[in-house]
């Protein structure tokens, strides 16, 4: 489905001669986190839920100007930078703009959402397993032939977390134990973080573990 099918029109901006009352009472009747903001027809930006609280229901929006905070994206924009979008402006509503600054509608972040799931990293059945390595030390393609020596897919992969020293990776797999990659990530120096199926390296260890204390205890 194009993400053009997603754009929503039954929220039309507020202007910003309006009154910050008629913003409050918008967002208390829905469930967004901003509200668009026009002047003379042009988009000027939005104004989140928790600022328009702040403010005196008397004065225009015009008064508080200064909180419109002007994120958009374009109908060409692609999914995944739609959604990047919504995370750095913590937003649930993303204003859509064309090439002449025209206000179109906005995409709500479930539907975005919705279309992520849709991909095969969620959608395919396989199991996700989680490694970190050092900064410096890590490769994509050293990821990828990991996955594949085990005949296995590798359906997705993205970092999850970085710092100075160490990189956290997130990989789906498909079509194989996922026990075999685990083993040869370990053959690379990648720590496991987590594995969505047993390890069978940790329980064997946790059975000779108990074999030994039950050894030495006799």
């Amino acid at each position: 489905m194009e993400l053009q099918d997603f754009v929503i029109n039954d929220i039309k901006p507020l202007s910003i001669t309006d009154k910050v009352s008629d913003l409050k009472l918008l967002f208390n009747q829905l469930t967004y986190s901003h509200i668009p903001i026009h002047k003379d027809g042009v988009y000027m930006g939005c104004v989140s839920e928790n600022d328009a609280h702040c403010f005196e229901g008397a004065n225009s929006i015009s008064d508080c100007n200064y909180a419109i905070e002007g994120f958009f994206v374009r109908p060409t924009t692609i999914w995944l930078d739609v959604l990047e979008a919504f995370a750095q402006n913590d937003s649930n509503i993303m204003p859509i703009l064309d090439q002449n600054n025209k206000y179109l509608g906005y995409y709500e972040l479930n539907d975005i959402i919705h279309l992520f799931n849709e991909t095969p990293f969620f959608a395919e059945p396989g199991g996700i397993l989680i490694v970190e390595k050092g900064i410096n030390d890590y490769s994509f393609s050293e990821i990828s032939q990991i996955v594949e020596s085990n005949n296995a897919k590798l359906l997705g992969a993205f970092i999850s977390k970085m710092d100075s020293d160490l990189v956290r990776i997130t990989v789906k797999i498909g079509n194989a134990s996922i026990n075999d990659v685990i083993h040869t990530f370990r053959r690379y120096s990648y720590n496991i973080i987590s594995g969505h199926e047993e390890d069978s390296y940790i329980e064997s260890l946790k059975d000779r573990s108990q074999y030994l204390d039950k050894y030495l205890n006799m």
